[in-house]
């Protein structure tokens, strides 16, 4: 719970830093200050508290032209940038490796710059916590999580090859005052303001479209444990509001840790990047503990087939037995589907 919490924040964080960075693209003039960045930091912790409390009748629709857009935008930034930008070589993308932090040893170096893109494997598990407010949970939310995994892993990994080739002259493009090695790089790649501003908007759009999504995934959990009477003011915390069936009180909550977190970046963004990373490498830690049992479980055969005539509570706490959903993959692909960090199931195995 924690861990999601600290999500929201580093999504606000990263809208607010990624719109000043299109605006220093647009104007290099532009020196961005610390008090700008909390305001647009804020600006989008509220948009997003406001499509989740006052328009959330309309989320399901907005996270489906959210995945449109996703899909379209992945090909209007793929194709400018692998069309126009000169191409590196195969030996220089797969066999150069830079330490320009100036690391003791270039596998430090790969575990310091691992950490952003791990980052944005989280959130796999989003769809668990919303499961309350889904048709056919058991059997819609493995679903969207193994379909999830696998569509951003063909596209971040298209993206990736193509940044690669496409990266241009490195020096240029890590030093960029826009703080974002990739907007510099579809500056060298398309060669236009306009263009370059355009495809690193939808990445910002898209950022701040995550955000709204943090902010239900994080507001549910809370509300989930308060429900269990697992945090301090469940009370308060596990109440619903009739009208809308809304956690009102979870989602003011998520609201107002994040605003109080962004207060650290005041002083200072370091400070704030470390409060922040210190709680998703917790929400790791989690995933680790979670997916350890259930992969020694699986191994040991000690969950059970999936019964669709069996009408008792199956995997509580006080059950015999695990027991499988009626959606799970098959052998051998959920072992090693398990043991790589996926924490779903897949195909029926009546199917």
């Amino acid at each position: 719970m924690i861990g999601w919490q600290a999500i929201v924040a580093s999504g606000g964080f990263l809208c607010a830093t990624l719109v000043q960075g299109l605006i220093t693209m647009n104007d290099s003039t532009y020196a961005p200050k610390s008090w700008q960045l909390l305001l647009i930091y804020w600006a989008a912790i509220l948009f997003a508290i406001f499509v989740n409390t006052l328009i959330s009748y309309l989320l399901p629709k907005l996270e489906a032209l959210i995945l449109v857009l996703h899909t379209l935008g992945f090909f209007a930034i793929l194709i400018p940038l692998v069309y126009f930008a000169p191409h590196g070589n195969a030996s220089t993308v797969f066999k150069s490796f830079l330490n320009d932090g100036n690391w003791p040893s270039q596998g430090l170096s790969f575990m310091v710059g691992i950490v952003g893109p791990v980052f944005s494997l989280l959130g796999a598990d989003g769809a668990v916590h919303m499961s309350e407010e889904i048709k056919r949970p058991s059997m819609n939310v493995p679903r969207a999580m193994v379909f999830s995994i696998l569509l951003n892993g063909v596209l971040g990994f298209g993206i990736l090859i193509a940044a690669l080739f496409c990266l241009g002259d490195v020096e240029a493009v890590l030093s960029t005052s826009t703080g974002y090695p990739f907007m510099a790089m579809f500056q060298q790649a398309v060669g236009s303001t306009g263009g370059s501003l355009t495809m690193a908007a939808l990445i910002t759009i898209l950022c701040i479209c995550a955000t709204i999504s943090f902010v239900a995934t994080a507001s549910r959990m809370t509300w989930s444990f308060a429900r269990d009477r697992g945090t301090p003011g469940w009370k308060m915390l596990s109440k619903i509001e009739p009208r809308t069936t809304l956690p009102l009180a979870s989602i003011a909550l998520t609201a107002t840790i994040a605003i109080l977190l962004s207060l650290i970046s005041i002083g200072s963004s370091v400070a704030f990047n470390d409060v922040v990373s210190l709680s998703i490498n917790g929400l790791y830690t989690s995933y680790l503990i979670g997916n350890t049992l259930l992969l020694y479980r699986r191994l040991t055969g000690q969950i059970q087939p999936y019964s669709s005539t069996e009408d008792t509570l199956k995997n509580t706490t006080n059950a015999d037995h695990l027991t499988w959903g009626p959606w799970k993959i098959r052998e051998p692909f959920g072992t090693v589907f398990l043991a790589d960090g996926g924490g779903a199931g897949g195909e029926d195995d009546e199917l």
